[in-house]
């Protein structure tokens, strides 16, 4: 049986015991959190200690803070009114192994189609600098509000803990 037809035969057992409550109305995050693809960064109600409808979740490799994420920041604060932005990164993300043009390269050899290439895959090489540039990438968004905080941290996939990482402006001052 294949992973997804085991999802859906769970599904079918939360659907039994699931409450339409949770459902019901606009969702209302406090936070919205850009963290990475990785799947150990999968609870985050416990490794923040905050309930799943506080946490608006944004997933993308890296984590890269692209135009994409840009616009569903946007949503998140002004739309949904979450109140402050978290970003999320971790040791040992595999988006530290390649460069894009490996990638490209590997994936136009595999599949012998480069019409593709180059694609942006927003590899990088320090998590601390990664994070750094995150944040002052969406504090300079002229549309996300000066009001609400943009915060970056790295996840220790050791040791399960947070360690906060101040923007080039804050780490100067």
């Amino acid at each position: 049986m294949s992973v997804i037809d085991q999802a859906l035969k769970a599904n079918e057992r939360y659907a039994k015991t699931y409450d339409p409550k949770w459902g019901a109305g606009p969702p209302k995050p406090k936070i919205v959190v850009v963290t990475c693809m990785d799947p150990r960064l999968s609870d985050l109600p416990g490794i923040l200690g905050l309930k799943h409808a506080d946490i608006d979740v944004i997933r993308t490799g890296g984590p890269a803070v692209t135009e994409d994420v840009l616009a569903e920041l946007l949503v998140s604060t002004r739309v949904l009114g979450s109140k402050e932005i978290m970003l999320l990164n971790h040791t040992g993300c595999g988006f530290t192994t390649f460069t894009d043009a490996e990638l490209n390269a590997k994936f136009s050899k595999l599949t012998g189609d480069a019409t593709p290439a180059p694609m942006r895959f927003f590899a990088f090489k320090d998590p601390e600098q990664q994070t750094k540039d995150q944040i002052e990438m969406v504090r300079s968004h002229p549309w996300i509000s000066k009001e609400v905080p943009v915060r970056g941290f790295i996840f220790d996939v050791n040791t399960g803990r947070l360690r906060e990482v101040m923007a080039h402006a804050e780490a100067a001052s």
